[in-house]
This record gives structure tokens, sequence and C-alpha cells, in this order.
């Protein structure tokens, strides 16, 4: 994929200072090392290397990458090292998608409580499959899966959901068979969204209860015992969206599907169309009116507040595994699951490397030197003035 003309960096380079100024009573410090670290990212402040090809001798310099997980520079070997060490996990079965998604009345509340909203999302939607998987009328089996959460949609609006990959069948519960899962369906789409609302409902109710939960700006009238218990029916009185996708087969379709979604940031510099006259122009996909894409333009401003929205708190997981594929019982419960299923144990998928090519001969680029930003600042040697910036996440 060639390098995208514009970034979101050039976008907080010119306009981030200016937004920083103007919000800051309402934003964190972890915005503010967001935005710091994307305008760094792989420039001369984070130091380097000194490449030189193994072919003609060509020498260059490129720049460390910050490896902020909100940056959208910052992802492709994260990507792919993640996805080599999975890969020993995967079964020899068809997979599912399912998405669980908070209704859009709780996306403020979600906003001022991220850590414990975020976190009860996931629980609640991995208990409420795990659940109706376990009875005898749907699968009757101990099931397990890996989840990734996603807080925006197309628009960078907040709209906080969980992609679930699951694995189309399950462990008996005596641990004896494989039970495979129908393979038109997974679970009841219908039975999974009243479960899963009700575990959450119920989880947020407690969460009050203990005067864990705070309320900011227009919720404030929640924190009224009243209200809040009128807030909780309300909720419980609509229908909330659980979306299953068809299944998919084979390790290689489970592996590249995965990529589109494990390190995903909010918006990748691809989307990016323009940035004239303090607007952004960016393409989106209208999934209201039949997946249609458009472009959206807004200031600067309104583009960096909803970027600064997905930024996570600080040690929260987004990528989280459950039922067998729990950390605690990982491998024990894979290597039972390929014995049921007659299946060898699954070969590690090698770890790609993105390696530099040198731009006059093609050939491949080493580190022969480490640059510190200093070194870099005061470096005299005039064949190095004009560094060449790299492709690859090296730091």
């Amino acid at each position: 994929m060639s390098r995208p003309t514009l970034e979101v960096a050039d976008i907080v380079r010119a306009a981030g200072n200016r937004f920083w100024e103007k919000n800051r009573s309402h934003l964190a410090w972890t915005h503010r090392k967001v935005l710091d670290a994307i305008v760094r990212c792989r420039t001369a402040a984070l130091g380097g290397h000194l490449d030189q090809c193994i072919r003609c001798g060509h020498q260059a310099i490129s720049y460390n990458s910050c490896r902020s997980r909100h940056c959208p520079k910052c992802q492709g070997n994260a990507r792919a090292k993640w996805l080599a060490a999975r890969s020993a996990e995967l079964l020899p079965v068809p997979y599912f998608h399912i998405v669980f998604t908070l209704p859009h009345e709780l996306s403020a509340l979600a906003l001022g409580n991220k850590r414990l909203l975020y976190d009860l999302l996931f629980r609640s939607s991995a208990a409420a499959m795990l659940e109706l998987a376990r009875n005898p009328k749907h699968l009757g089996a101990d099931i397990g899966g890996l989840g990734v959460l996603h807080t925006w949609g197309q628009n960078l609006q907040h709209h906080p959901h969980v992609h679930y990959i699951v694995p189309a069948g399950g462990l008996a519960p005596d641990g004896s068979r494989w039970i495979d899962s129908s393979r038109r369906f997974f679970l009841p789409v219908h039975a999974l969204s009243r479960v899963f609302r009700g575990k959450f409902v119920a989880e947020l109710k407690q969460l009050a209860a203990q005067n864990k939960l705070q309320f900011h700006g227009a919720q404030q009238y929640l924190a009224t015992p009243g209200c809040f218990a009128n807030f909780l029916r309300q909720l419980f009185r609509q229908d909330w969206v659980v979306y299953a996708k068809p299944p998919f087969g084979g390790a290689e379709h489970v592996l590249n599907y995965l990529a589109r979604y494990t390190h995903r940031v909010a918006i990748s510099n691809h989307r990016l169309v323009a940035f004239e006259n303090d607007r952004v122009s960016f393409r989106w996909r209208d999934y209201a009116h039949g997946g249609k894409q458009k472009v959206m333009t807004v200031s600067a401003d309104e583009f960096l507040r909803r970027f600064l929205l997905h930024v996570l708190p600080k040690g929260l997981v987004r990528i989280r595994h459950f039922g067998f594929f729990a950390n605690r019982s990982r491998q024990s419960a894979l290597a039972r699951c390929r014995q049921l299923l007659g299946a060898a144990a699954c070969p590690d998928r090698p770890e790609t490397t993105n390696l530099l090519r040198c731009p006059a001969c093609s050939g491949t680029m080493l580190v022969i030197e480490r640059i510190t930003s200093a070194q870099l600042y005061f470096r005299p040697d005039p064949n190095l003035a004009t560094p060449q910036r790299c492709s690859v996440d090296s730091s």
C-alpha cells in the first residue's frame, strides 16, 4: 500500500496545540500524551538508526516509532507479531464473528466511566455467550474465543462495541467430546441480546449502588437514585443490538479477518482525503444506507475531538480471551480440543518483518548505527542532512 499523502500527525501538528488550549479543562493528560506521540512518531524527536544497503552501500536514516496503541502508523508490526503468536491457537473448525453493541443512550455514561463500562461490556457479553452455549437447548457445550474492543463508528463518533471471533462448537461439559454447532448459526442472537442486556443492566445497577459511577455534565441528574432507576428501566425496555455474521472457514481466513480488527485505530491515514482551510475531509461508510462510501468534512477541532473520544485508559486491555481460550487454561484446553478433533497442533506462523528497501536499488537495508535525537540534531554529515523516512516500526 502506498504511503498516504495526508496523516493524522499533520492535523495534530497544525491544530493540536490550539485544540488543547481551548479544551484542556475537560481533557486528561493521556490525551496530551497521545497527541504528542503522534506528532513525534517517526521524526528526529524519537531518535533513529542509520541503515545501509547490503547491495549498493546506500545509507539513510530511519526514524523510530512512538509505539502508541492510538497511533495510526504504529500498528503494522504489532499486528504481525500478535497474529504470529495467535496462529498456533487456531482450531480446524469454522469460526463465527459476533458483535455486541452498547445502546446509544449509554454513550455519555461510558465516556465518563470508560474503564468500568468497557470492562463490563466485555464481561457481560462473554458471560452471555458462555451461559447460552452451556444450555442444552442450544449447544450444551463450553465454548471459547477472543474479543476486540472498538469504540468508534465510521464517522468517528462514539460507538462502543466488541467484535468476537468464536469457534463453531465447544467441549462437552465433561470434556469427553467436541460438539459442533449448526453450520448456519452459532447461538440465537435474540436470546443473546436479552441475556447480554440483563447481565449488563444488573451489574450497572450494582456499580451505581456502590457509588463507583461518575456522572458528568448532562448526566449529573442520574446521580439521584430515582432518576437512575428510571434510566435503567428505559434501557431494559429496548432491544440491544447483537449481530452474528455468517461463518467463515480455514485458519488463513481467520487470521486475515483478525488482522482487520485487532490493532485498528479510530481512523487510518489512508481514509484522510484533505486538510484545507482548517477543515478535514475523510472517507467513511454509511452502513445505514447500504454501506455506501462517502466523504465527511468537519473542522479540525471537531476531528480532533472525535479522535480523542477513543483514547483508552492506561492499562485497559482491549483484546481479551474467554472460555477455553482464557489465559489460565488455554494451553491444556486447546490441546484437548485438537485431540478430540483429530487435529495436529497448528504450526507457528512465521513472524513477518517488513524489511526496509533501498530507494536506489531495492536491496535490503540493515541497521548499522543507533542514533539518539540529540545526535540527529547535531549530526554534521551533509550527506545525511535529509533523512529517509522508514516504513517499518523500528525503535
